[in-house]
């Protein structure tokens, strides 16, 4: 399977006092508010690590959930947060906090499954950074 997905920004003026948006091809960002404040302080909008936050956590669940159906699971629930870290200028680490709900699954099934998640998905694999895991079952 193949396909391409796109989403376009839109930035005026300066770093730090300009402003942009953010687009994507679904529409669920329509011109959000991008900004200094926005990424290195606390503003009304988003910013690049919150997306990729929200793209590894979801790439990552979405694997899970296929690795866990390969070995004869279905989850219940799958949660994931990303939480990316912007130190100096560059993302030096992303940790995966996830809680899942798995009837059936070992200790041991779920952990190898899980980390199985965390280094084949396709976010993971895209990422120059480390990447660090907590996984819990409930």
């Amino acid at each position: 399977m193949k396909f391409t997905r796109q989403a376009n920004a839109n930035w005026q003026g300066t770093g730090m006092e300009g402003k942009g948006t953010i687009s994507t091809q679904s529409t669920t960002l329509d011109k959000a508010q991008l900004s200094f404040k926005t990424r290195f302080e606390e503003g009304v909008g988003t910013n690049p690590e919150e997306l990729i936050a929200a793209a590894h956590s979801g790439c990552f669940s979405m694997k899970l959930s296929f690795v866990l159906t390969e070995i004869g699971f279905i989850a219940t629930s799958i949660d994931t947060i990303a939480k990316v870290t912007f130190e100096d200028g560059k993302i030096t680490l992303i940790h995966l906090d996830l809680k899942a709900k798995i009837d059936g699954i070992s200790e041991v099934q779920f952990q190898e499954a899980a980390l199985n998640a965390k280094e084949n998905c396709p976010i993971s694999q895209l990422l120059n950074t480390e990447i660090t895991l907590a996984a819990a079952l409930l």
